[in-house]
């Protein structure tokens, strides 16, 4: 073995070892602040920590994609042809999200026979007092003797 070989296979190695350091802290990293996360009640924070793991997930992406999928060493082209798509497909997904809201909202301002289930609110029936203890008790009456029917139908 020549020793321009093991060089680069030294190198190899090398770097392969601290492409796995690099994804085991973010990896680490990653899972304390989403079990800090737990315990955190402000929206602000949870949405701040949330934030910093997709930013850290995207990291180990890059990671993975250049060095486990060779990209690192291909032709910018290629790259291109990889990344291009990739922002077009997220921009497709944000354009519908958006899109569907504003269907969602329109929906409800122009027609007039549509409400979303979510805006309905239901009122709390209210106890009527003496008056309404009667109409319930007759009520469960007539249920009583449905209930004593059905049962001597059944023996």
């Amino acid at each position: 073995m020549s020793q321009d070989t093991h060089t680069e296979h030294h190198d190899v190695i090398a770097e392969i070892k601290k492409v796995t350091i690099i994804l085991s802290v973010l990896t680490i990293v990653e899972l304390i602040l989403g079990f800090w996360m737990i315990g955190v009640t402000s929206p602000g924070l949870r949405l701040g920590i949330k934030g910093v793991i997709i930013i850290l997930m995207m990291a180990k992406a890059f990671y993975i994609v250049a060095y486990f999928m060779h990209l690192k060493h291909e032709l910018k082209n290629l790259i291109m042809t990889i990344i291009v798509p990739l922002a077009l497909f997220i921009w497709f997904i944000i354009a519908f999200l958006a899109d569907g809201n504003s269907f969602r909202n329109l929906r409800n301002d122009y027609d007039r026979n549509f409400k979303e289930q979510s805006t309905i609110k239901v009122e709390k029936k209210e106890h009527a007092g003496a008056h309404g203890a009667d109409a319930k008790g007759e009520g469960a009456k007539a249920t009583d003797e449905k209930a004593g029917a059905k049962e001597g139908e059944h023996k």
